[in-house]
């Protein structure tokens, strides 16, 4: 297949909330993706079966079923990746969504922007790997790959030698890419005892962060600083 009769991904919106899928449906499709809409939870088992889509967003509180229960049975026959969403902000929920094979989470209230970047990375992650499979050629290595249960980090294939601030760092930045995240917006990711600790401390840990990722990936400049504002990741 030509480039120029690639089909574009689908993604599958399970949502309840009819402004809220709408508006979601409408940044997709301007991102270039095909998108399916289902407000019920006990459809989306079904409709994954019939006909896979490449991403599903889920909603956590869902009429029917939830979203939880369905992330569950998914797995159990699917590798789907799966972004759920939630107004339900307390750790174990996002940790139990995780466990239960979510490949990432945001909540709600949310900007759709930040919903559509989600998306892109993913499944810029995954479809180079799938189209070298197809071509039989060798995919090449994912830029960032994170792995949270081992607290491993590798970039273009290559381990990266970090402490555990540097990976949770790294790990606040890849689940925002494009993100602008302050200092203490930061600060607040990094150290799980709440010590007090000025935001310069960022700054050191973010050099730190930098030296290594270009020590891997030296012709690109991953983490950029926003004057005035903070730094954000660039994928």
């Amino acid at each position: 297949m030509s480039a120029a009769e690639t089909v574009p991904p689908r993604v599958l919106v399970v949502e309840d909330e009819p402004r809220l899928a709408a508006l979601l449906m409408d940044y997709l499709k301007a991102a270039g993706y095909r998108v399916d809409v289902i407000a019920d939870g006990r459809e989306v088992i079904p409709a994954v079966r019939a006909n896979a889509p490449d991403l599903m967003l889920l909603d956590l509180m869902l009429p029917g079923r939830d979203g939880l229960d369905i992330c569950r049975e998914l797995r159990g026959f699917s590798n789907l990746p799966v972004i759920m969403m939630t107004a339900k902000v307390e750790e174990i929920d996002r940790l139990l969504g995780l466990e239960l094979g979510a490949d990432d989470y945001i909540c709600k209230p949310y900007s759709p922007r930040e919903v559509v970047a989600r998306v892109k990375a993913i499944l810029r992650r995954l479809r180079p790997a799938e189209q070298g499979a197809q071509d039989g050629e060798e995919a090449a290595p994912p830029l960032l790959v994170i792995m949270e249960e081992s607290f491993t980090a590798l970039c273009r294939g290559l381990p990266l030698d970090l402490t555990p601030v540097e990976f949770r760092l790294l790990k606040a930045f890849t689940d925002a890419p494009g993100r602008v995240f302050s200092r203490e917006q930061l600060l607040d990711k990094l150290y799980s005892d709440h010590r007090v600790v000025t935001d310069r401390t960022v700054d050191s840990h973010i050099k730190n962060l930098r030296r290594k990722l270009e020590q891997a990936c030296p012709d690109q400049e991953l983490i950029r600083s926003i004057y005035g504002v903070g730094y954000k990741l660039e994928l």
